[in-house]
């Protein structure tokens, strides 16, 4: 078994951002050579995390405005009353409680075995940022 861990760095450019980094993680599965095996992905933020869904625009926008309808930006959240480091992002915290922060996708054949309408993005819950890190870690043969 052989493993390999590598970085997708991104940025976001708007409060509730939705970013396709699928081809990203097939480069990176692509760079080892690995046939069979996991692709595991990590977002190493609390505020941003992975979604596997389908990518069709309309559906985009449906998200994004059902997350900011879930969880609305102006509520009275105790944690913005002093921030850590200046935002105001109780509700990019909330929503992170219904979201994914890993996801773990079979390899076979060198392939991800995603679904024929299946992405995978970097759900930004909390921008924009000028760099969010998505951890992958490739292991197999």
């Amino acid at each position: 078994m052989k493993y390999h861990i590598s970085t997708i760095s991104c940025t976001t450019n708007l409060p509730i951002d939705i970013v396709d980094i699928t081809g990203q993680v097939r480069s990176a599965l692509d760079a080892t050579g690995l046939r069979e095996g996991t692709v595991t992905l990590l977002s190493r933020h609390t505020t941003a995390c992975i979604n596997i869904n389908e990518k069709e625009p309309r559906l985009l926008q449906d998200m994004t405005t059902f997350l900011k309808r879930l969880v609305p930006r102006d509520g009275d959240y105790l944690h913005n009353i002093e921030t850590l480091d200046g935002r105001d992002n109780a509700h990019s915290h909330l929503l992170g409680l219904f979201m994914n922060s890993t996801e773990t996708i079979p390899v076979s054949d060198g392939e991800l075995l995603l679904g024929e309408w299946q992405s995978i993005f970097l759900v930004e819950l909390d921008g924009p940022r000028s760099l969010r890190q998505v951890l992958v870690q490739i292991q197999g043969q």
